[in-house]
């Protein structure tokens, strides 16, 4: 029996008809006026265009009025949301990166909602800097002479580049010229910046004299970039940054250094390789390094600058640093997740990122066993604890990986459509899928989440169970 596409067509209401319903009346209380008659235009839209594409399907005027609440959610709802980890990746960019201490969060609102000194100096009762906030205590953490901070730690490195180097040159060895996510290069930024790069080197062996025989009379500066997302290893060797400084007061020019993640305590205790901290660098005698907030630090994004308390002065009076100025949020939440470097055990406590990279195995495997015990009262699925890595993720540590603990589940269903129903549920689970089998990683879920994580495995099985 074919459609009858005319009285199909008939079916469909007048906007003004749904939009004088119940359901979309006391929709108002919640959803602006124009997003509500836009959404009633889209749902009939759509009912039409199935009509026009002759499905066979039944509606009233109810489906109509659910379609319509279900673009008022999807266009109303922002499109950050927050989400559940379960890959083991702790640092991972897709995901945001960092996590902020609790304390750190309750600060942040208190400085988003009350105004607050951000350029106001409160002994002198006159016009401030916002550039005084988190120095002091980055000075006291690092040992540098003086710190900045800007948006993020490409803006760090330009800015540095731009005050030291603009239309002089700046020597990099070819082994340290790094791409980071989203083809980003270390050498795109140098040439943008107004630096000559000169490139030395191999990309696996550069000695001293690949540097000495570089310099002449249009150097500004080395550039050191600590290789943070790969490694050189085998048949390679690197100048260290304390025979760089020797070679740098002989030739009168400055030493720079992007440490990038660039970690303020050392990590090896962890099963982590040793890498080195901001404060080894300044003591090295490292003029400036630069290095992301949002990464090791366990804070919010930003690019900080630490070093020469003269070289931090120029760059204050760059004025390209008005364009990469950091606002009231990230000063509030750098400061504050600072503090607690204070006291490196405090950090290691107390600093999500930091608590993840430390946490004990035993610890992953309590909690894995206590959310399958948790699943297993709710629903019948096929799972077991297995064994498996976590990374630090953000480009950190790329050759260490990290003992861990996961769930695996072979689910009933294809296992995209598993994964398809947890990342799309309400608490967006986003966990790995290997050879037909879903894996939740614990190191970076929380005990608070497994109550919503039951619930959404609960509900994604029964759903696919029913019969359509």
């Amino acid at each position: 029996m074919g459609i009858d596409l005319k009285e199909m067509f008939k079916k469909l209401p007048q906007v003004s008809e749904i939009l004088e319903s119940e359901e979309i009346l006391e929709a108002y209380e919640e959803y602006p006026e124009s997003l509500i008659k836009d959404s009633v235009r889209e749902s009939i839209e759509f009912f039409r265009n199935r009509i026009l594409n002759k499905e066979e399907f039944d509606f009233y005027n109810k489906d109509v009025i659910d379609k319509a609440f279900e673009l008022m959610d999807k266009n109303f709802s922002p499109s950050l949301k927050p989400v559940i980890n379960a890959t083991g990746v702790i640092l991972h960019t897709n995901l945001g990166r960092s996590l902020l201490n609790e304390k750190v969060v309750d600060n942040l609102c208190k400085i988003a909602g009350n105004y607050s000194n951000l350029e106001y100096d409160l002994d002198e009762g006159k016009r401030g800097s916002r550039y005084v906030h988190a120095v002091e205590l980055l000075k006291r953490i690092t040992k540098a002479e003086d710190a900045v901070v800007v948006n993020n730690n490409a803006s760090a490195v330009f800015l540095t580049l731009n005050t030291l180097a603009q239309n002089k040159e700046a020597i990099i060895s070819r082994g340290e010229l790094v791409e980071v996510g989203g083809s980003f290069r270390i050498s795109s930024i140098m040439e943008k910046s107004g630096a000559k790069l000169v490139e030395v080197g191999s990309t696996n062996k550069t000695h001293m004299y690949d540097y000495e025989d570089n310099i002449n009379e249009e150097t500004a500066l080395i550039m050191k970039v600590h290789t943070s997302n790969y490694s050189v290893v085998g048949f390679s060797e690197s100048v260290s940054g304390d025979e760089l400084r020797q070679l740098c007061d002989e030739k009168g020019i400055h030493l720079i250094e992007d440490l990038g993640s660039g970690s303020l305590i050392d990590l090896s205790k962890f099963g982590l390789s040793y890498e080195r901290t901001v404060k080894d660098c300044i003591n090295e005698g490292i003029d400036l390094v630069s290095f992301s907030g949002d990464k090791i630090l366990g804070g919010p994004q930003a690019g900080i600058i630490v070093g020469k308390k003269e070289l931090i002065s120029k760059i204050k009076k760059n004025q390209l640093l008005r364009a990469f100025r950091v606002d009231k949020f990230t000063l509030g939440a750098l400061e504050e997740t600072l503090k607690f470097y204070l006291d490196e055990e405090k950090a290691i406590a107390n600093i999500p990122t930091l608590k993840m990279i430390s946490m004990p195995k035993e610890e992953i495997l309590r909690k894995a066993e206590k959310l399958k015990s948790m699943i297993e009262k709710e629903v019948d699925l096929n799972m077991e604890i297995v064994e498996s890595q976590s990374e630090v993720g953000g480009g950190a540590y790329p050759l260490d990986k990290l003992d861990s603990y996961s769930i695996a589940i072979k689910p009933d269903m294809k296992v995209s459509e598993f994964e398809r129903g947890l990342r799309l549920s309400k608490d967006h689970i986003i966990g790995t899928v290997h050879d037909d089998t879903f894996f939740m990683d614990l190191r970076c879920i929380f005990e608070k989440d497994f109550e919503r994580i039951v619930k959404v495995i609960k509900l994604n099985t029964i759903l696919k169970k029913m019969p359509m």
